[in-house]
Parts: C-alpha cells; sequence; structure tokens
C-alpha cells in the first residue's frame, strides 16, 4: 500500500501554503484523494532537502484520465526539481492503461504557464470552480434526493458511461476507488419511482463539493438537474457550510444552470493534454 504518512500529509500542505501565498493562486491537490491513498499503484512524488520538502507532484485518476498537479518551493526553482519530478510521474503513468493525461495548473500562476511554454504539451480546456452565493434557496417540488445503497451501484456506472464517457472498466474501477473515500455522501436523484441521476458530495473544512452531478440522457431538459442542484444547496447550507463545484469552461448548458443557481465563478484551473 503507498497511504501517505501523517508527515507527508502535512508537508504536503505547508508547502501547498507557501506555494499559493507566494503567487496568490489555489492549487489543486485534490485533498480527498490524497489523503485515502490506499492503491497499489505509487502516486505521489517527492524532492526533500533534508527533512524539508521542496517539490511535489501528485497522480489523480479519474477513470479515463490522470491528472497531474504539483509545486516547487519558490527558493528552489529553476533547479531543474519539477522537470525530475514530472520525468518521474509520467514514467509512472506510461505504466498505465489511461487514455487522457493532464497537466493541471492555476489559470494565475506565472511560474506554471512559464514551465509548461517550454514543455511538450498543449492547452486543452479551462475548469472553473464555482460556489454558491446566495442568501437563501428556493426549492422545487418534482424531485427527490436519497442516499445510494450497494443496488444503486451499476446505475452510477451506467450515469458515469453515459454522461461523462467513461468506458465500462473504468468507470467500475473509479466508483470503488472514490466508494473507499471519507468525508462524503453518494445520492441518487429520483423522479416519481424513477431513479434517474446521481451526485457525490464531499465535506471538509466547513466547504461541501458537488462532484459526479449527472442525469441520464433521456431524462434531461425536464427541469430535473435544476430542482436537484438547489436541494443539494439548501441541505448542505443548513449545515453551515460553504457550497463549491467545478465545471469546464466549455459546458455551457451546466454553466448556465451553475449560474442560473446562484453559482459565481470565483478562480480557474487550466488543463494541458500531454
Amino acid at each position: 500500500m503507498t497511504m501517505l504518512s501523517s508527515k507527508q500529509l502535512r508537508d504536503i500542505n505547508g508547502l501547498q501554503e507557501i506555494c499559493e501565498k507566494y503567487e496568490h493562486i489555489k492549487l489543486k491537490l485534490n485533498w480527498d484523494l490524497l489523503e485515502t491513498r490506499n492503491e497499489l499503484e505509487q502516486n505521489d512524488f517527492f524532492h526533500y532537502e533534508g527533512d524539508k520538502l521542496v517539490g511535489f507532484i501528485g497522480l489523480y485518476g479519474f477513470g479515463t484520465k490522470i491528472e497531474l498537479c504539483g509545486m516547487v518551493h519558490p527558493h528552489y526553482r529553476r533547479k531543474g526539481i519539477f522537470s525530475r519530478l514530472l520525468k518521474d510521474a509520467l514514467k509512472e503513468v506510461k505504466s498505465r492503461n489511461v487514455r487522457e493525461v493532464y497537466i493541471n495548473a492555476p489559470e494565475k500562476s506565472e511560474s506554471g504557464k512559464a514551465f509548461l511554454k517550454q514543455f511538450p504539451c498543449r492547452f486543452s480546456f479551462r475548469e472553473y470552480q464555482m460556489k454558491w452565493n446566495e442568501k437563501q434557496v428556493s426549492l422545487e417540488e418534482g424531485v427527490h434526493l436519497r442516499k445510494a445503497t450497494k443496488t444503486d451501484f451499476n446505475l452510477e456506472i451506467q450515469l458515469d458511461v453515459e454522461c461523462f464517457g467513461f468506458l465500462e472498466s473504468e468507470a467500475r474501477s473509479y466508483n470503488e476507488q472514490i466508494k473507499r473515500e471519507a468525508n462524503q455522501d453518494f445520492f441518487i436523484i429520483e423522479q416519481g419511482s424513477n431513479a434517474v441521476g446521481k451526485v457525490r458530495i464531499h465535506r471538509q473544512k466547513g466547504e461541501s463539493w458537488i462532484y459526479g452531478f449527472s442525469v441520464l440522457p433521456r431524462y434531461q431538459k425536464q427541469g430535473i438537474g435544476r430542482k436537484a442542484l438547489k436541494q443539494m444547496v439548501f441541505h448542505e447550507i443548513q449545515k453551515g457550510n460553504e457550497v463549491h463545484l467545478e465545471v469546464q469552461a466549455t459546458n455551457e448548458h451546466a454553466l448556465k444552470l451553475y449560474t442560473w443557481c446562484g453559482f459565481q465563478v470565483y478562480d480557474a484551473q487550466d488543463y494541458y493534454v500531454v
């Protein structure tokens, strides 16, 4: 197993805080995955100077793709540390059967852009991070959210295949992985007696993040997504949490829905295909 130690997690968090403060950015290090590493694969690459962590890259698998995100301490840059970590990380990626590999960098990171200009990759897409910013939410009838059970697993697989382009084997492996993560709930969206969609909500440090929100294609354009989203927001703000989600900038339909429901863009991440 390659679970990260408590020291490694503290070191990553400390380095992240330094890098973010230095460049006024927000790194996407997927802490829900970092804290639940339990695969046989190597997903994390470290560079220490003595006892001090000065470089890190993490691999994050999402079914059809792997994302890489990393950082180097501002005082240790231009020494080839990130290049060496990236070489090791990509060597590990090539040993796996994945279709897409992306490097992720905050849209506002000047150091990230400068490095990627010299690296053989191309810009693929931008992802917005959004936060619900209204004072209250109005609920609409006709949709019900319930906790997912083991009998819903095949539906969750089907939704990832039909809505996110997963292969069935990839969707099965990915869902088995995320079911092991902590601090989250899985919900099934129902319209009447029909199970028509799903959503996952991860909670940490007063924030609720919405992931995997999807409705079967044959039930789309009926207002189900809007009603379900409002219910999610209502229940999470009742817990006193901020509500966040992510959406690709090119997904105009989803972006319009989220904006209409009270979400506003506050940050962006850029993805480069390797």
